[in-house]
């Protein structure tokens, strides 16, 4: 277990074979406020964080994830109208939907 470089003092990197060993450990420390970053061969594959983190209004995690640069603001706003599904004939985007869902 070790802090990650370059990031939030509370925050650290774990291989999921170390963190099957100290998971509860990892779960204490989450509770406590830190994220925890699960690894696999040293590439970050998930996190562990409190869950009172998810409990922010949406509004609030959005704005959380576009300053820790996760994701970009939309350029332009909906004009309000709503979307209209677009019509492919012969039952191709069930077929697409299905090939995706099977993999």
């Amino acid at each position: 277990m070790r802090p990650q470089k370059g990031a939030k003092v509370n925050s650290l990197k774990v291989s999921i074979r170390e963190a099957k060993v100290i998971l509860s450990r990892l779960i204490r420390r989450a509770q406590r406020g830190d994220e925890v970053i699960l690894t696999n061969r040293k590439r970050p594959v998930a996190r562990i964080v409190s869950i009172t983190e998810r409990a922010l209004p949406l509004s609030d995690r959005i704005r959380d994830m576009e300053q820790e640069g996760i994701i970009e603001a939309a350029e332009k706003k909906s004009d309000g109208r709503p979307l209209v599904p677009l019509s492919i004939p012969g039952g191709w985007a069930q077929k697409f939907l299905q090939e995706d869902r099977n993999g």
